[in-house]
């Protein structure tokens, strides 16, 4: 790959799941990905327990929740690949992303719902995490340059059945 290939991660919130998405492929994909996140709805703040997440991962770039209206303009950051990782997001109507990337859904537990002490309630953060690590780190291993896009579409989707 001569360029970063370039994941889109979307959630509905854009405030935890898809934000540690980012933040994990950027980090873990070392130069070789370029990584975003966006919600359909997003809340306009990310989770403390997700950003503390990304700064331990020693992700630097600043976290920000936005709209996936930021991608799909004309003149949008090219992007590569779409993967939802919420089920509410999976089932909404996407915009239609410049570039024809190819699309998976990864669905993740949604730590924000968990409740109970704020102990509890980071480790919820951290199992999610731990889950979305699983699945970068499968995209990391396939040849991305070598697969056609049926095929790229096909092992991206395969990671999301994965636990």
């Amino acid at each position: 790959m001569s360029s970063p290939y370039r994941v889109l991660f979307l959630c509905t919130g854009n405030s935890a799941r898809s934000i540690m998405a980012e933040a994990l492929l950027n980090v873990l994909g070392q130069g070789r990905f370029e990584a975003f996140s966006a919600g359909s709805f997003p809340s306009g703040k990310v989770q403390p327990f997700a950003a503390e997440i990304a700064r331990d991962l020693g992700y630097q770039a600043p976290l920000r929740s936005k709209s996936w209206d930021e991608f799909a303009q004309a003149d949008a950051t090219p992007i590569d690949a779409v993967i939802t990782v919420c089920d509410n997001a999976a089932g909404e109507v996407c915009p239609i992303w410049p570039g024809h990337p190819v699309t998976a859904h990864w669905g993740v537990p949604d730590p924000v719902a968990a409740e109970g002490s704020d102990e509890q309630r980071r480790q919820a953060f951290q199992s999610a995490c731990a889950l979305l690590r699983q699945r970068v780190e499968r995209l990391l291993a396939l040849p991305i340059d070598r697969l056609d896009a049926g095929e790229l579409q096909r092992q991206l989707r395969a990671i999301g059945h994965e636990h």
